[in-house]
This record gives structure tokens, sequence and C-alpha cells, in this order.
């Protein structure tokens, strides 16, 4: 075998194959409707058909995973850090129906906490000589609450995961420098509250650590 040939093997068996989606969204669904019907959390059962649905068609940003992989992802990642408040699943469940699904508030089929939970992190659409003001507004807002703090931060935990699948290299670089200036913030009211101290330390170094290997990566 040639040094040639041989070289290019070599740059061949360091191409990795990547998954779009680590995990079935069925089966993930039926993992949040089991813990649900066990905790009795009946927002979240019925938030979770309604998510299912509202985001029927829908896919994540240039991949063939259905977009409900994220809502349903973000709320195995949340049971698993042991929350299982019913109005925080909820809401997380349909975090982005609002805003990308033509639902209003008064559609959703949960308490006024989970509804509240949501319109805080739904945001207007933005351009980019605006942006910067809509995004302090809306950040200002989810400080507030510190369950809202806590979906926006379990939210921007998933999305810096996907992010390489479907984000060009100047959305990655945005995502990275409005991670840095508004999570710290977020975290901070997370921790305000002894009930979700754990998750907001997993939750930071879960972040912290996204962001150090794509600072490198870039």
């Amino acid at each position: 075998m040639s040094i040639g040939t041989n070289n290019q093997r070599l740059r061949e068996e360091k191409v990795f194959k990547t998954k779009e989606a680590i995990y079935n969204w069925e089966h993930m669904k039926t993992f949040v409707k089991t813990t649900a019907r066990n905790y009795k959390m009946s927002d979240t059962l019925k938030a979770v058909d309604f998510a299912v649905e509202a985001h029927e068609g829908q896919r994540r940003k240039r991949s063939d995973t259905p977009y409900i992989y994220h809502p349903l992802n973000m709320a195995c990642h949340a049971l698993s850090m042991g929350i299982k408040e019913d109005e925080i699943i909820a809401a997380i469940l349909l975090h982005d129906v609002v805003e990308d699904c033509n639902k209003t508030a008064d559609e959703l089929p949960v308490c006024d906490e989970a509804r509240e939970i949501v319109l805080l992190v739904t945001h207007e659409k933005t351009n980019a000589s605006d942006r910067e003001k809509v995004m302090d507004v809306y950040y200002k807002g989810i400080v507030s609450n510190p369950k809202a703090a806590l979906v926006k931060c379990i939210d921007r935990c998933n999305n810096l995961t996907t992010m390489s699948w479907g984000l060009s290299r100047e959305q990655i670089y945005r995502m990275i420098t409005e991670t840095e200036k508004y999570y710290l913030k977020l975290l901070k009211a997370i921790k305000s509250t002894t009930e979700f101290d754990d998750a907001a330390w997993l939750l930071q170094y879960q972040i912290e650590s996204m962001l150090d290997i794509y600072k490198r990566l870039m």
C-alpha cells in the first residue's frame, strides 16, 4: 500500500458519523407520560398530547428530526434532575407552542402558572437592528421568575447541544455570546430558590462545558 493510499485511509477513519437525535421521541413521550401518571401531573399529561399535535410536521433546523424531540428531550432532562413540579414540566413541553405554532396562551390546556412561564420564555421576532434591545427586555422578564429561568436554562442547554445541526458559524457565535451575556443571571435566579439549587449547578456545568467545547472548535 502506498503512503498516499494509507494517509487517505487514515483520514477516512477519522470521519465520525453523527446521529441527529440520540433518543426516539416516541419513547421519550412514553417516559414523560408514565412519570406524569405516577406523580399525578395532570397538566403535564395534557401538555404532552397538545405539544405533539401542535408541532406535527415541524422539523429541527436542517434535519429530518421531528421538532417534538426538542421539548420532550427537555422534559426528560428536567425529570432526570428530579424536577417533578407539574407546571414546570408542562411549560417545558409547551414552551415553543405560542412562538412557533400559532397558538395563544388561552388555548394551552394548563394552569395559569404554567401559562405564565410559557409566555415569559416566548419572545417576539427580532432583526439585526433591535435584537439586543428585545433580548434585554426578554431576559429581564425571565429572571423575575425562577421557574421560567429554569425552563430557559434547560432550553438553552439542549439548543447548545444540538446547534451544530442547523446553525451557521455566525449563528453559533451569536448563540455563544448571548449565552455568556445572560445565563449567569438566569442561573443566579434559579439558585435563589433552594428547591432548584442542585439543578442549577448541573445546568451550569453542562452549559459551560458546551460553551468551552464550541469555542475551542471554532
